[in-house]
């Protein structure tokens, strides 16, 4: 270990923000030199992981995420506990960076000593997650913060991939949700752990009560993805605090079921399988990008797909032949693959 990686890995378990900060930004560099030195930290730091309640929290525009997010975290550093935040923006078209910037929407929490908030570009991934969200999580719980939280983008995308990093699947809810249940795909619903009917304050509050009546109707119309548990809808409100230590309790009864049941760790085990076969399929398509017979013959191909002259298919399994040095690849391919 170079004395550099040693000095991150101190600093990290140090609990140093700023070391844990930094470790990320290697992880979600895209030079070559800096990943590599944010994978060495992170494979030193894995012996320290595994400990924190993982939870992701998802939800349409406009339902309250960063607020709710932050008066749960405020709660439960009031508890004892070190909360870190993944907040993943959508991504600026023009920077490539977070547009929203969760540090500016949760304030009272980015100012707590026992908080971390991470905004990072989703970078346009359709999981709603970024790039290095997983790794990044895997830092903060090496740094000592015992609750992990993913707040995705939420703007109807597929939740599928951050339903596979975290132990509990959270979906926020706006009151009045009415039949069409807020457009929520039933597919989304069946991915949650829990349902929290927020902004169930003031006028909204009988509202909110009916929208939990109506989606907990609905849930048991569908197949609980657990044996070991039965999501559960609540009411809560971000602006009073009413409600979210029900929130908690049960995020930490279904973290008591699942462990009893064994369930926790074979997630997890699942979730590392799916994590590691998803890397591969990043690094084979950025080899598959790079390789100087598919550059040669990418261009041409588009543009014979787009004029509609030959098939996706045909062009595919021309690119691919080139990848693979195959002669009918012709004059684009390799040789002696």
């Amino acid at each position: 270990m170079s004395e550099e990686v040693e000095h991150r890995v101190q600093g990290v378990r140090r609990g140093d923000r700023r070391s844990v900060a930094k470790t990320i930004t290697l992880l979600e560099s895209t030079r070559e030199d800096h990943a590599q030195q944010g994978q060495s930290v992170l494979e030193a730091l894995l012996p320290g992981t595994g400990r924190a309640v993982r939870l992701g929290i998802t939800g349409p525009p406009g339902v309250g995420k960063s607020s709710f997010i932050e008066s749960l975290g405020l709660e439960l550093i009031a508890a004892g506990h070190r909360v870190a935040v993944l907040a993943v923006d959508p991504t600026s078209p023009v920077s490539g960076g977070s547009i929203l910037g969760d540090k500016t929407r949760m304030e009272r929490l980015a100012r707590e000593e026992a908080a971390f908030i991470r905004p990072s570009p989703s970078g346009g991934s359709l999981g709603g997650v970024a790039h290095r969200t997983r790794e990044a999580g895997l830092v903060c719980e090496a740094a000592g913060f015992d609750v992990v939280i993913v707040e995705t983008v939420g703007v109807g995308q597929s939740e599928v991939t951050v339903r596979s990093m975290v132990d509990f699947f959270l979906v926020l809810l706006q009151p009045g949700a009415g039949d069409a249940l807020q457009g929520i795909k039933r597919g989304v619903l069946e991915l949650a752990d829990g349902l929290v009917v927020n902004k169930a304050d003031g006028d909204q509050k009988r509202l909110a009560e009916r929208t939990r009546g109506e989606h907990a109707q609905a849930l048991e119309l569908l197949r609980p993805a657990s044996a070991a548990w039965s999501p559960r809808v609540l009411a809560a409100s971000a602006l009073t605090g009413e409600g979210l230590a029900a929130v908690w309790e049960m995020v930490e009864a279904h973290r008591q079921a699942l462990e009893a049941s064994g369930e926790l760790q074979a997630r997890r085990r699942a979730q590392a399988r799916e994590w590691l076969w998803s890397l591969v399929r990043e690094g084979l398509e950025q080899a598959f990008r790079g390789d100087p017979g598919v550059a040669a013959r990418v261009e041409a191909l588009e543009r014979e797909v787009e004029d509609q002259k030959t098939s996706p298919a045909a062009a595919a399994r021309s690119l691919l032949a080139a990848f693979r040095g195959s002669p009918e690849a012709g004059s684009g391919g390799r040789s002696g693959a």
